[in-house]
């Protein structure tokens, strides 16, 4: 079987492709303009959300954050360490714990939030939803929905 030979792929394969470099795509556009207009990644952009008050937590352990955006504990470190240079975010020692860092939002990352969330909701407006009609964004989000919820189920059951 000649892997190169278009018929000898299966169209579930094509279609997740698809999804895959759809997303990677709209990740890219969108943080294109989180840097270009507000000066932050999207990395720090969903940082910033998952710490606002309406977020997950106001304050999170370092940890929690890591697991939550698949980022290594230096991978996260590194980059709390830009945004508390930005004045985004303040890091504190977790109360009997030394080795455990807190995050917390500060008045200048929610501020940029604020900002973020404006430029964030534009782009997906015009990118994400702009393509597609009211039904065809409906479908993909019941769709999407449905597909988040079972490879939740899965993943729980594996050890």
């Amino acid at each position: 079987m000649e892997i190169a030979d278009d018929a000898v792929i299966p169209d579930v394969v094509r279609e997740f492709g698809s999804l895959l470099g759809a997303a990677t795509l709209l990740e890219r556009i969108a943080n294109r303009e989180l840097e270009r207009r507000c000066g932050i990644k999207y990395a720090m952009f969903e940082v910033l959300l998952r710490l606002s008050p309406t977020g997950d937590a106001c304050r999170a352990t370092m940890g929690t954050l890591a697991g939550q955006l698949t980022f290594t504990s230096g991978g996260m470190t590194r980059l709390i360490d830009r945004m508390e240079a930005q004045g985004l975010v303040v890091r504190t020692t977790a109360e009997g714990d030394r080795r455990r860092q807190n995050v917390a939002i500060t008045e200048a990352g929610e501020t940029k939030l604020a900002e973020a969330l404006f430029v964030h909701a534009e782009t997906l407006r015009r990118h994400f939803a702009g393509p597609l009609t009211s039904e065809e964004r409906a479908s993909l989000a019941t769709a999407l929905r449905r597909l988040r919820t079972a490879a939740k189920e899965e993943l729980g059951t594996l050890p």
